[in-house]
């Protein structure tokens, strides 16, 4: 196992990608057959989707398996390595769109795609920030982002502002549509429950009685019988804005 000071020692060891992990150990006699790093693995995402991040930890993971704490350290060599696994792990639900396809079309699909692990897993959006995600998954998904940026056709310069501009907004919006999910399935409503309750609580506070109207007006504006329609909607037309500015900036360059 790898203590704090060897991770001092050696920044590199930041992630489980870059370690040089000793050759795997021989088994011994009390070690649980049929248990392996994927199958760790796999329960660790089931966890931490039905439980999240606070409380995951390497005991209620043994729990989990059936195995001891100790048990699981001939596999991974931390917790934190555990994690970035994980995080790994479900970016393999993301799959590159064909290239064949009109960028437009592909931009949209990995964004969808992006969008919607967000929200199922609810603690990636929190690691993403913590790791350098740069496992084979991971970089699956940046290699397919790349290659749909490069199909745009914007200078090689705007690039990088563009990737940001709609892979920020899809983590932003999908991590706050997942935070909201959660709450709602803990308070036991449906997300459209949860928002009329919601609503009727701030709607008898006069001081909100602006910001009410405001929002119900943007609401009826828009369109969507449901929350999650409503939702659906304002990401779809955020995308599109996203997209006709690429768009915009690609046609300004090719005019100078």
């Amino acid at each position: 196992m790898v203590s704090a000071a060897d991770r001092v020692k050696n920044p590199a060891r930041t992630s489980v990608w870059l370690a040089q992990r000793a050759p795997s150990r021989t088994r011994r006699t009390d070690q649980p057959a049929g248990l392996d790093r994927e199958r760790i693995v796999a329960a660790s995402v089931r966890l931490l989707d039905a439980e999240g991040l606070d409380r995951f930890s390497m005991r209620r993971l043994a729990a989990e398996l059936g195995v001891t704490a100790m048990s699981l350290y001939w596999y991974v060599d931390t917790k934190d390595d555990l994690l970035e696994l994980a995080l790994d792990s479900v970016h393999s639900e993301i799959r590159p769109p064909h290239e064949d396809a009109h960028w437009h079309d592909r931009l949209r699909e990995l964004a969808t795609q992006y969008r919607t692990l967000i929200v199922r897993h609810v603690w990636a959006a929190h690691l993403a920030g913590h790791f350098l995600n740069i496992g084979p998954h991971a970089r699956a998904m940046s290699n397919a982002v790349l290659a749909v940026i490069r199909a745009t056709g914007l200078p090689l310069e705007r690039q990088a502002g563009a990737l940001a501009a709609v892979f920020q907004f899809v983590y932003g919006f999908g991590t706050i549509e997942g935070h909201y999910a959660q709450r709602s399935a803990n308070a036991g409503m449906t997300q459209e429950e949860y928002y009329q309750q919601s609503m009727s609580e701030v709607r008898g506070q006069p001081s909100f009685d602006q910001m009410v109207e405001s929002s119900e007006k943007l609401r009826d504006a828009r369109g969507g019988d449901t929350v999650e329609e409503m939702r659906d909607r304002d990401f779809t037309y955020a995308l599109d804005l996203l997209i006709a500015g690429i768009e915009a900036i690609r046609e300004q360059a090719r005019e100078r």
